[in-house]
């Protein structure tokens, strides 16, 4: 077939794939979105291949869905939505191509995982913020380039931190490197000889170019490489929790901590969560939700290089204090729960079997957006309605919130647990999420990641944006050739 010798010329016979079992589970997504099997799985090993590749799918009108991490897919947004697609695994282009101590920075292609770059900074005491318990398998840069909330958002200094600049191959086949590595010779070798590090995303010129491969869902571009800022590792650490009957109990605490800038990591879990972080079985998830308290609030202290100890001491009693003043008590665990043992699970990759959120009853659906803390309460009311009238059990509902670029916004996440192979709870379940999609839009909920039906909920909000937005991806993408039926922010 003539498709298939023309993209194994471009990739080699091996890393081109028409297995149709394989083919067939890169259709499989806990989405509730359309899925199309691939018609072919290209492997490329470098941005050269990757130009090439985005350059005959504008010749012959093929779609193309990027995919950099390997496992359960969760959101739809690397499955094709089209039928006859070409699925650009990244996950081998894997290496970390420099990490730079002195200026906080580390550059990674997109199949790095979270295991793999965090065992190389670990060599010279540097760490990356990370999100929360992370899948195995999962794509760093796919993170950083979706947005997904970071535990510590004090070393956010933009909303889109730690990425910084990037090397993208646009719809249309141009490949360039954007922020301040597009200044200089178009060879990263080339820019670490003159000291240049790929520190400032802005650019090139007065375009800031990551704003349209962020958030993105691979509708603009393929990213195949990134430059992230890491933060030192530090030498020491403890994660307090504080414990509510009710989640406007905590505001007052977090926006005080927010403000002084003293926690590192920073986030709010009710009692299903974080059973559902801790439990290993449905068995213990189950048994934690009896001993847990409702909401738990948890805020780090550290201390780096220069004083460590004076530093966690003197943080850690002015948290303590400013938790005391706003009714909390801080301490180092509550009920059967210990802080160390919290951060230890949300800092780290999910090492089951089973996705985490699955464990409980074999699924799970999210519902996630910003807002502002104390506006959260408002939609946690609207969600246990909607379940309450569609008979969903407000227990099993996970609730996760985690302050943004310094507590510039708040992400509000929502996890439906279900059993998928129950006709009668997936039917309930899509129909919740529908409802609760659109409830959370009517009081001003803001789908920064618009997967799925929230792009049309979103985007039909704004008639001018979402001119733009067209205007904008015919631009970069003309042949509407980048991962059709998404569309971004």
């Amino acid at each position: 077939m003539a498709t298939k010798d023309s993209l194994q010329t471009i990739f080699g016979k091996a890393n081109v794939i028409d297995d149709p079992g394989v083919l067939a589970s890169y259709a499989v997504s806990h989405s509730f979105g359309p899925h199309f099997k691939p018609w072919y799985v290209v492997k490329p090993k470098d941005a050269e291949q990757v130009e090439k590749l985005v350059k005959w799918a504008n010749e012959t009108k093929t779609p193309l869905t990027p995919v950099s991490s390997t496992g359960v897919k969760l959101r739809g947004d690397s499955v094709p939505n089209v039928p006859e697609a070409v699925v650009v695994d990244l996950s081998g282009m894997n290496k970390i191509l420099n990490v730079n101590r002195q200026q906080r920075m580390v550059v990674i292609e997109p199949g790095v995982t979270y295991d793999q770059l965090n065992k190389e900074l670990a060599k010279q005491n540097m760490v990356i913020a990370g999100s929360l318990k992370p899948k195995a398998g999962q794509s760093v840069l796919t993170d950083v380039l979706e947005a997904v909330p970071r535990l510590n958002p004090m070393i956010q200094w933009s909303f889109f931190d730690p990425l910084r600049c990037a090397e993208v191959t646009w719809g249309d086949g141009t490949r360039m490197f954007t922020g301040e590595a597009a200044g200089a010779p178009r060879d990263l070798e080339q820019q670490w000889g003159k000291q240049q590090w790929q520190v400032q995303y802005m650019g090139p010129w007065m375009t800031d170019y990551f704003r349209l491969i962020t958030q993105a869902q691979g509708s603009m571009g393929i990213v195949t490489w990134a430059s992230l800022k890491t933060a030192v590792k530090p030498l020491v650490h403890q994660l307090y929790v504080a414990e509510a009957d009710d989640l406007s109990s905590l505001e007052k605490f977090v926006y005080k901590a927010m403000w002084t800038r003293f926690p590192d990591e920073i986030f709010i879990l009710n009692r299903a969560q974080a059973a559902s972080i801790m439990g290993k079985t449905a068995e213990e998830i189950a048994e934690l939700k009896e001993v847990l308290p409702a909401w738990i609030v948890a805020v780090a202290a550290a201390g780096r290089e220069l004083i460590p100890e004076v530093r966690f001491e003197a943080r850690s009693k002015d948290l303590i204090d400013i938790a005391q003043t706003n009714g909390l008590d801080l301490k180092e665990g509550v009920s059967n729960l210990s802080g160390r043992a919290l951060f230890e699970e949300v800092s780290s990759t999910d090492k089951g079997a089973v996705y985490w959120k699955d464990v409980y009853a074999g699924g799970h659906q999210n519902v996630f957006f910003l807002t502002q803390l104390d506006k959260t309460g408002m939609f946690l009311k609207a969600v246990r309605e909607i379940a309450e009238d569609l008979g969903y059990p407000t227990e099993d509902i996970g609730v996760y919130i985690q302050p943004k670029h310094l507590g510039s916004s708040y992400h509000m996440e929502f996890t439906f647990p279900y059993d998928p192979d129950s006709a009668k709870q997936t039917a309930r379940v899509q129909d919740m999420t529908e409802a609760v999609s659109v409830a959370v839009a009517d009081l001003g909920g803001y789908y920064s990641r618009p997967y799925g039906i929230w792009a049309g909920i979103q985007l039909n909000k704004d008639a001018q944006s979402l001119m733009a937005l067209k205007r904008l991806q015919k631009i970069f993408d003309p042949a509407d050739i980048m991962n059709p039926g998404k569309l971004a922010i």
